[in-house]
């Protein structure tokens, strides 16, 4: 049950400070996390390795992209107030200049920015990317001079290249990918280690374990990056190596700037990898901090589900249920159905499986799941017409295994009326048997489709064998004989017809007691007895 939207989370808050300080909030930031970034960024604040100015440039410029531009403005001036001459919050103001339409201002405030660059190749594409930012084709040519005057800064400096790739990111995957490549090359004291993780992200489209390799590149020099500990348990878990993604996080969630919807996350990821003893522990000590907190309400349900454990899951599927917190979706509804079905509770399930289909009508597949909680529950016509529903859903895209089971539908509900309304069963028999004919049209050699019509005929006959179901039981066998492994692999239809025509030959319409002495004969060598033995040898010709 390959289900991400379990993993959807809010946004946490970071768990403590990291070994690398307010450089992990920098690293999410220039990787285009600026959520994570903030957070990492304000709980370091007052570290001693932090580098103040810098930090708050950044939280101006995350509070700029969040369209908070008073608050952009007054982390700019504290970055100035910090440090007049770190060259980050004139660049800060610059960017709030543009955004507010005030070139002129914004020129101001990057010639005091460049007077402070010292031909620094990093300032200098971070004048480049606020032109970007704030309008790519307007300041294309701000773009193209501030890029030229970083790259001669010094020779193969890996910002530059970083932001070349941005450019072409939405345009050119594999342009772009190069680029940042490159940039990965040139950073040989790894302060850009985003070009890795943009790398990674433009790649993974085109060849995932390539761009998985880069990840656990990055992660070998830089041990100790959040950054690049989150970013490989992420492309795990993107390129469905969920066991991988589970580790990797596990190792993740023990840097102190991890954060703690990480720690959620990790709970789904165990629970796909199947720990999931392991799972709902972890999920029962975030629920000791956060009693309502729903999601780990719905792992613990799930993990209980699967380990059998069915009180346990019945008790923790009351508590999602009855929490006025829970943004309950059909997977819930569906799984809480199984359970129900599992511990004979049908017509509970079958409320279940109805509000999962009333919240996303979109999931028209949750049909057949409705149609077979009817059936279970013997609602047999709200079982057929929900399958007819899905099947007229698919149109002709319907799967034939589809059209069978709603075959198989009618059938039961015409079994369900033969005792009381012999019409409707008569007519639940004809839709039927249209139904398999259908099947039968697309997969004509199925013997297990054509069995399936012999018994569609014999419901319709109340029972009876008529010529009809004959001529469908030796179409049957004529397809079970193409193949003798079939002796083996389909002898409970073998033995069901052979018993069938043997029984017709000799009392039925077609009485003919050599053929019925050849039916029992066929049926005898696959199911040999004494008893029947003697029966043969006893058939005498009329």
């Amino acid at each position: 049950m390959k289900i991400k939207f379990v993993l959807s989370l809010l946004l946490g808050s970071a768990l403590g400070m990291s070994a690398q300080g307010f450089k992990d909030g920098v690293e999410y930031y220039r990787a285009d996390q600026p959520e994570e970034a903030a957070i990492i960024l304000t709980n370091t604040m007052n570290d001693p390795e932090t580098d103040q100015a810098t930090a708050y440039y950044y939280l101006g410029q995350i509070s700029l992209k969040s369209g908070d531009k008073a608050a952009a403005q007054e982390f700019f001036n504290k970055g100035i107030a910090a440090d007049a001459e770190n060259p980050y919050n004139y660049i800060g103001l610059a960017s709030l200049a543009l955004a507010n339409g005030a070139t002129s201002e914004a020129n101001g405030h990057l010639k005091n920015a460049r007077s402070r660059a010292k031909k620094n190749p990093d300032v200098l594409t971070e004048i480049a990317r606020i032109y970007f930012v704030a309008d790519p084709t307007t300041y294309a040519n701000e773009i193209d001079k501030a890029l030229e005057e970083a790259k001669k800064a010094k020779k193969n400096a890996p910002a530059p290249f970083i932001l070349e790739g941005d450019r072409l990111a939405k345009t050119n995957v594999g342009e772009a990918a190069g680029m940042y490549e490159m940039a990965a090359q040139f950073d040989t004291a790894l302060e850009h280690p985003e070009a890795y993780v943009k790398y990674a992200r433009t790649y993974f489209p085109v060849n995932p374990q390539y761009a998985i390799q880069k990840l656990q590149d990055l992660l070998k020099l830089q041990p100790s990056s959040a950054l690049a500990q989150r970013e490989l348990a992420e492309k795990y878990y993107d390129n469905n190596q969920l066991t991988m993604a589970a580790e990797q996080y596990e190792k993740y969630i023990t840097n102190p700037n991890s954060f703690k919807k990480d720690k959620q996350r990790l709970v789904g990821l165990l629970f796909f990898a199947k720990r999931y003893d392991e799972s709902y522990d972890l999920a029962s000590e975030l629920l000791a901090e956060d009693p309502s907190n729903f999601y780990m309400q719905r792992l613990q349900f799930y993990n209980k589900k699967a380990l059998d454990q069915n009180d346990a899951a019945q008790e923790a599927a009351k508590r999602l249920f009855s929490n006025p917190k829970a943004e309950l979706n059909s997977q819930d509804y569906i799984q809480y159905g199984e359970l129900l079905q599992t511990i004979g509770q049908d017509t509970l399930a079958v409320e279940m499986y109805e509000k999962a289909v009333e919240i996303t009508p979109e999931k028209t597949a949750l049909l057949k799941d409705l149609s077979s909680a009817y059936s279970t529950a013997k609602m047999y016509d709200k079982a057929a017409d929900t399958m007819a529903k899905f099947i007229d859903s698919e149109g002709d895209e319907a799967n034939p295994n589809d059209i069978l089971a709603l075959a198989r539908r009618y059938q039961n509900l015409a079994i369900s009326y033969m005792e009381t309304d012999t019409v409707a069963s008569q007519t639940a028999a004809d839709k039927a048997l249209a139904t398999i004919d259908k099947v039968i049209a697309r997969i004509p050699d199925n013997p297990l489709v054509l069995n399936t019509k012999s018994d569609i005929i014999r419901v319709k006959s109340m029972g009876i064998v008529t010529p009809e179901v004959v001529l469908a039981d030796e179409a049957t066998l004529g397809v079970l004989d193409s193949d003798p492994e079939n002796l083996e692999r389909r002898k409970n239809i073998y033995t069901s017809i052979y018993g069938r025509l043997g029984n017709y030959y000799l009392n039925g319409a077609g009485k003919d007691i050599s053929k019925a002495k050849e039916y029992f004969e066929k049926f005898y060598q696959l199911n040999p007895s004494d008893d029947l033995r003697t029966f043969i040898d006893g058939l005498q010709a009329e």
